[in-house]
């Protein structure tokens, strides 16, 4: 880094100050996480400055011999941790990963059955201004009103209603398990293809805490920064007759070079997906995850669907009588980063909503467990509970820096 702050002395400064604030601060947004010191070396690594359009073997430039090597490593790593026929791994992102899905199996216009995202979707599964609600015809589903979880009936309902070409299944923001064998039974009444989008719980997948959807689906996309613990990026999953397609929308379809070093970075992140430390890793995320969970329904906090299975809370905000915008920026003043969020069947807009979402894979990482899940949302209550009392919430912010000061982030990373 004195090389950086050499030649730029103000994004040293922003890096420096980042490097703190993750350091100091709960990192609660369910959508992010912490990679290994290991997994930061191969990105900041010499690899950034090659080109490498093609495929190992087929490049369209010379002195690929390294490169090849590490994505291919990539590769066979994330074949045997999923269990997969085929792994493309140049994906630059979750939603170009769907993309190149898209892509590969539809015709623009095509009709798909995706989770509305007022349900807990994504972007990419059909908002009107992403590509993917732009070119297809998105018919949404829901959540049964009661339980607050998937309606597989109703699902099945709308399938043979309007006969989609493809069904998506996966979410972000939603805290139960998904039952993909009931999805593959839909889409096999329906003659529609599956493509699951498992971004969230990729990581608890590799490690057998959550059902895998590679057996029951023709394509499965992910990113590899959520609960998989690895750099940002993408990667698509596929059965073997539709890897041609899928590389071929990948490169030269979609993208042009992959992001070698971003690749050398998802090969770590397999790799330590494999060992027996990151499955007990991906448990007491679940642990934490609950245990968060009834600690803030003993505060009078609405937990949606009454709990969770994986790494995230979805958690109602209506009985505290503040929205989620709001207490999303409470919580930052106190040191406790979260994310406004809506809940199902919410009357708020999204700029507002009636939730936050949690998460416990980053906290996790930093080694917390049950005692702090606790601690955490003690602080978290209370902050809420002070929303108009800037002393008390400098205060709790003391509180958070004392915590998170027991479970240091990189212990050996100087900057």
């Amino acid at each position: 880094m004195k090389h950086l702050n050499s030649v730029d002395p103000q994004i040293y400064r922003v890096i420096k100050n980042e490097l703190k604030r993750q350091e100091e601060n709960l990192e609660l947004i369910a959508s992010e996480n912490f990679t290994s010191a290991a997994v930061l070396a191969a990105q900041g690594s010499v690899l950034t400055n090659k080109y490498a359009e093609g495929y190992p073997g087929h490049r369209w430039y010379g002195g690929c011999e390294n490169v090849d090597e590490a994505e291919n490593l990539a590769i066979e790593r994330a074949k045997k941790l999923f269990d997969a026929e085929h792994v493309n791994v140049q994906a630059h992102s979750g939603t170009q990963a769907n993309m190149a899905v898209y892509f590969a199996a539809l015709k623009l216009g095509d009709t798909v059955l995706a989770m509305d995202l007022s349900a807990g979707g994504h972007l990419s599964h059909g908002h009107p201004h992403n590509f993917s609600g732009m070119f297809y015809k998105i018919i949404g589903y829901g959540l049964d009103r009661k339980t607050e979880t998937l309606d597989y009936d109703r699902i099945l309902e709308l399938a043979k209603r309007h006969k989609p070409k493809m069904i998506l299944a996966g979410a972000s923001a939603y805290p139960r398990k998904i039952d993909f064998k009931q999805f593959r039974r839909i889409c096999d009444k329906t003659g529609a293809y599956l493509l699951v989008d498992m971004a969230h719980i990729a990581g608890l997948v590799a490690a057998g805490a959550h059902p895998s959807p590679v057996p029951y689906a023709e394509f499965v996309t992910s990113t590899t920064h959520k609960t998989l613990r690895g750099p940002r990026g993408g990667f698509v999953i596929c059965r073997k007759e539709f890897a041609r397609k899928i590389d071929s929308q990948i490169f030269p379809g979609i993208q042009g070079g992959p992001l070698m070093h971003v690749i050398a970075g998802k090969a770590t992140c397999f790799k330590e997906a494999m060992s027996a430390n990151f499955r007990k890793y991906q448990r007491q995320i679940i642990k934490n995850a609950r245990e968060l969970g009834k600690a803030l329904a003993k505060k009078g906090f609405r937990i949606v669907s009454g709990g969770t299975d994986t790494h995230l809370l979805l958690v109602d905000l209506t009985p505290k009588r503040i929205t989620g915008n709001d207490a999303s920026l409470v919580l930052e003043q106190a040191g406790i980063t979260v994310n406004k969020n809506l809940i199902p069947f919410d009357r708020k807009s999204p700029a507002v909503t009636s939730g936050i979402r949690l998460g416990t894979a980053a906290v996790t990482t930093r080694g917390m467990k049950e005692f702090q899940m606790r601690k955490i949302c003690a602080l978290l209550s209370d902050a809420i509970d002070s929303s108009d009392n800037p002393a008390r919430l400098r205060e709790i912010k003391k509180e958070v820096l004392n915590l998170t000061a027991r479970f240091p982030l990189y212990p050996d990373l100087k900057i």
